[in-house]
């Protein structure tokens, strides 16, 4: 194990034996991402979500990966910004933190999100018990190359692992 893993491991023993002592309960929330995003939660350790640009006014998670897999795989394919990458995150958030946000419903029975202020991240990100988990990865047409070998690194594991759709 290297330095970074051990400090991985230490942190997840630590927010799940918190979760346990505190008897804390939490709810399983996905994000479709893509590369850009991605890049930056890979640069936290799998711990936040970066920042949102400014003309960004909210951070929205979705509350199933079937929605988060439909945005990854339709919107982030097809994103030059993103690199016509898509991944979908799933992470654990205090349920104390998530019932301040109402679920909204943005079109079809199962496209159910919430809305949380981009001045609110911050405090957000610090709700996030353990580490933010890749669940999935979606490849468009027009991807050509990873942008760092990071990100080509966590390609080839979720294809490995999971489930890794080229569009």
């Amino acid at each position: 194990m290297n330095l970074k893993s051990t400090k991985l491991f230490e942190k997840n023993f630590a927010d799940f034996a918190l979760k346990k002592l505190n008897n804390m309960k939490t709810i399983t929330l996905y994000r479709p991402v893509g590369e850009k995003e991605m890049i930056l939660i890979l640069e936290s350790n799998y711990r936040e979500f970066p920042p949102r640009l400014n003309w960004q006014p909210i951070f929205y998670p979705v509350l199933n990966e079937e929605y988060a897999s439909e945005i990854a795989e339709k919107w982030n394919t097809r994103d030059e910004s993103g690199n016509y990458l898509g991944f979908v995150t799933k992470f654990e958030v205090s349920e104390e933190v998530v019932s301040k946000y109402p679920s909204q419903n943005v079109g079809a029975r199962n496209h159910n999100e919430l809305w949380i202020p981009s001045e609110e991240l911050e405090e957000f990100n610090k709700a996030i018990v353990g580490n933010i988990e890749v669940t999935k990865a979606f490849i468009g047409k027009e991807f050509k190359k990873a942008a760092n070998e990071e990100v080509e690194n966590l390609l080839v594991n979720i294809k490995n692992e999971t489930q890794t759709k080229k569009i």
